[in-house]
């Protein structure tokens, strides 16, 4: 058994290239007692890749209460575990979770061993701004759960990250046609695996792309977030850009911010509202004269 006792590690594994395995990673594979498998015979590829034998145990969307149970005491009674998905880190659209707050539950102490993801290396690779983004998974099945899933994120702001299997890829590129229009797409294929792709194109084209060459692979689809249409700028709304702008100068802020701080509001150019304040104050001057 190995000197640490009582603990669950949460493993990332290679989503592909399994040259990807951390120093970490082997090394705890290697000192667990056992290891938690969504898919035995995947893990055990791995380990046999890695010359390690350890008992496997699956655990899986589909594992019972009592499953979980088990596996909790086994912990309890001393020995340590691992947790690996097929390939990624456990817990990211995965249903390690459920393992992780049972034993979080039962006072055990759990560790992770960062390892890849496909969701940051589409990420990543894919072009777009992704200062910000919001990672969605996959989509339900159900065709009422999906488009109320996809309207509820139509005006968001962020990239939109989701996970997809090749036979529904065209379904649900159709659908982000019909909810998000022909927005900018990034679509990563079999990430770090020897026929890796990244085809950067708009919805439309991504569609017209995989009517003519069947999907296959896992894919990682990557689209740009809402960008709301530019209110048309008219010369009232910059005049109560200025005036704002006016009434900030006069609570003390300089110009210069104070266009700023109104350019934000109005979402107007910071350079056309300092015009409009110059112009405003000729013609109050023009007048005095």
């Amino acid at each position: 058994m190995s000197d640490i006792s009582g603990k669950l590690f949460l493993v990332g594994t290679p989503i592909g290239n399994l040259g990807d395995i951390t120093y970490r990673a082997v090394k705890t594979l290697e000192s667990v007692d056992f290891i938690c498998a969504e898919d035995t015979r995947v893990t055990a590829k791995l380990l046999n890749h890695l010359d390690i034998k350890k008992q496997l145990i699956s655990y899986r969307e589909h594992s019972t209460e009592n499953d979980i149970l088990r596996i909790v005491e086994k912990i309890v009674s001393g020995k340590t575990a691992a947790e690996v998905t097929d390939a990624g880190m456990p817990s990211v659209s995965d249903p390690g979770t459920r393992l992780v707050s049972a034993c979080i539950n039962a006072g055990i102490e759990v560790d992770v061993i960062p390892g890849p993801t496909a969701l940051t290396t589409a990420a990543a690779i894919s072009g777009m701004n992704i200062s910000r983004f919001a990672f969605e998974g996959f989509l339900s099945v159900s065709k009422k759960q999906r488009f109320e899933h996809l309207n509820s994120l139509s005006e968001d702001r962020h990239a939109l990250i989701f996970y997809e299997a090749p036979h529904k890829l065209l379904t649900t590129l159709s659908d982000f046609l019909d909810v998000f229009g022909d927005r900018k797409i990034t679509v990563c294929r079999e990430l770090t695996k020897l026929h890796q792709e990244v085809l950067r194109t708009t919805v439309s084209g991504a569609i017209e792309t995989f009517l003519h060459r069947p999907p296959k692979g896992e894919f990682v689809l990557i689209i740009e977030g809402f960008i709301p249409p530019k209110a048309e700028i008219t010369s009232d709304s910059l005049a109560d850009a200025a005036e704002y702008a006016i009434s900030l100068i006069n609570d003390g802020k300089k110009m210069t911010e104070a266009c700023k701080l109104s350019a934000e509001k109005y979402e107007m150019k910071k350079s056309d509202i300092y015009n409009k304040i110059t112009e405003l104050t000729v013609t109050e001057l023009t007048e005095y004269y």
